[in-house]
């Protein structure tokens, strides 16, 4: 994993402006920055274009952190190899592309059911979340409903609705951060403008792929300052309360 110097990428400090004068503040905490939501990126790899239908293959998971001197760096990865579910569909094509054998001795011994991996990695994030101090994830991805549809699809079939940590239809999206950054869409491209090691030899598995999405997502984090309005909110006698309704979405 590609580690970023520090001390080349500026500090996510709050500043407050008052009657043209800069109040420089501390660096704020993880759950500030992103209204108590954790952000966790995600990659799936499948066996079609179908969450309802396509087996779901591999699954990896990071959560992005932010360190004393407002630095966001990737976490620990939570991944499987899972086993297709019963009935689920295997298009050749999908897996000539990715390169996974789903009949392999060897992926076969370390292969989880879906539930199992699924729970097992949701325990996982969500002591990190916990840690945080955080409510809830959001998924980052690279053409992230992709990614959410095949999640959700899965946490449907394994009935574990009350084991998810993440939000079910937020999300954050590197396609559409890459595009304003660099003005490239694919993962490839966007990481090597970013100056990020990318090995397309490696592409197409779920860990690798979510390990260069998370340096994407934190390099772009670091290196583009928030705007002068930034975390800025309108008081008033009206305002919903944090754990409303209509704010369970980002």
């Amino acid at each position: 994993m590609t580690i970023q110097n520090d001390a080349a990428l500026p500090e996510n400090n709050v500043t407050n402006t008052i009657d043209g004068n800069t109040d420089q503040q501390t660096p704020m905490t993880l759950k500030e920055r992103f209204r108590k939501f954790l952000p966790v990126v995600v990659d799936v790899e499948t066996a079609g274009f179908n969450a309802q239908t396509d087996a779901l293959l591999e699954i990896a998971c990071i959560p992005v952190l932010l360190n004393e001197q407002g630095i966001f760096y990737p976490g620990e990865a939570f991944n499987a190899h899972i086993e297709p579910f019963e009935g689920a569909n295997l298009e050749p094509s999908a897996l000539a592309f990715t390169g996974i054998d789903p009949k392999n001795p060897l992926r076969k011994a370390i292969a989880e059911d879906e539930k199992t991996a699924l729970r097992r990695i949701f325990k996982g994030l969500k002591e990190v979340r916990r840690a945080e101090d955080c409510r809830q994830c959001v998924l980052i991805g690279h053409n992230a409903h992709f990614d959410l549809a095949f999640l959700n699809a899965a946490v449907l079939r394994t009935n574990s609705k009350n084991h998810n940590p993440f939000h079910n239809f937020s999300v954050f999206d590197t396609v559409t951060l890459s595009a304003l950054a660099f003005g490239q869409t694919v993962l490839a491209r966007a990481c090597k403008a970013a100056g990020l090691d990318f090995d397309g030899k490696d592409a197409h598995s779920a860990l690798y792929d979510t390990q260069k999405t998370a340096e994407l997502f934190c390099h772009i984090l670091n290196s583009y300052p928030m705007l002068a309005n930034a975390m800025h909110v309108e008081q008033s006698n009206s305002e919903m309360p944090e754990d409303s309704a209509a704010d369970t979405a980002l």
